[in-house]
């Protein structure tokens, strides 16, 4: 997949094609189905599927006290467009100069002008424009556009507020389901106190780079990819109160894990279930025996 962070060094050698633009936070299934159909759309018409997003979430700029936060990185983001067979993502600054722009300009700038599009995906809440002016409708009027309907799983609407609040209540299954995937949380591996492998139990630390949704404290089952391969894990998050507490921390015990350094290296904690909520211990013996517990739950939960 072709990227490009704005439209200023694109240079658009098709003479048309099929795009579909949102915010996309998580790409859930909602998400993916919107996407394939312009790729499908695209393929068709033996044209390039582009995908127009934006680096931040709109709310971001207009009404920052309201932003949620993020149910995935940018990056994240990207993978999982180029896994659905988008052609070119374009990545636009979500700033107030953009925030202020007229949908007539967007469509005329962007959309016609950089990415040459004959015809539009969009979601069926989809608005564009300084106060969200142009409506699906008024889309509709000026280039062929897919309105694609709310996307439902056993009577349950698939939308990012939901992932949001699911992952938040440590309901990961639900998270999960939604997604189409394991709800994931990346970051590098930093040093920590290392008091894991004093316990016998040495963990990552991995500290997150930006404003993301976070799980309800607890321990965890997880997928941990690393460049040595993906291993199951046991992961903790919260504060440590049996440690003396301080800074919400993420850290991940993987199972049989080869013991080359992960300092400093970039991970990827896909998360499956919700083993415990997180508790205090009347001390270290006992605190080691509920952390040999966790790992034996993670190593024997079944593969999804």
């Amino acid at each position: 997949m072709q990227l490009h962070f704005g439209t200023e060094l694109l240079r658009a050698e098709w003479k048309a094609a099929v795009a579909c633009v949102g915010t996309f936070d998580g790409v859930h299934l909602g998400h993916q189905a919107l996407i394939r159909t312009a790729v499908c759309k695209a393929q068709e018409r033996e044209l390039p599927a582009i995908l127009v997003t934006f680096d931040r979430h709109p709310a971001a700029i207009l009404a920052p006290d309201r932003c949620p936060k993020a149910i995935a990185s940018v990056e994240e983001n990207l993978a999982q467009f180029a896994k659905l067979g988008v052609a070119v993502a374009v990545v636009l600054p979500f700033d107030a100069a953009l925030s202020q722009m007229p949908a007539e300009q967007f469509l005329d700038q962007v959309l016609f002008g950089a990415v040459r599009a004959e015809e539009l995906v969009v979601g069926h809440d989809f608005a564009m424009g300084h106060g969200r002016e142009g409506t699906t409708e008024w889309l509709q009027s000026r280039i062929p556009t897919e309105v694609i309907p709310p996307f439902e799983i056993n009577e349950i609407r698939v939308s990012s507020s939901v992932i949001r609040t699911a992952v938040s209540e440590g309901d990961l299954g639900r998270a999960n389901q939604l997604l189409g995937r394991h709800f994931t949380l990346g970051g590098v591996v930093v040093a920590g106190q290392k008091l894991g492998r004093q316990l016998g139990f040495p963990t990552a630390n991995v500290a997150r780079s930006f404003d993301q949704v976070m799980p309800l404290d607890g321990v965890y089952v997880a997928e941990v990819e690393t460049l040595n391969g993906r291993f199951r894990s046991a992961v903790s998050i919260g504060v440590r109160p049996a440690v003396g507490g301080g800074d919400r921390t993420v850290e991940a015990y993987l199972i049989d894990y080869p013991g080359e350094s992960l300092y400093g290296q970039h991970v990827r904690v896909g998360l499956v279930a919700r083993l415990r909520e997180e508790r205090n211990f009347s001390g270290l013996d006992a605190l080691v025996q509920q952390i040999q517990w966790d790992v034996d739950q993670a190593r024997n939960w079944p593969t999804v």
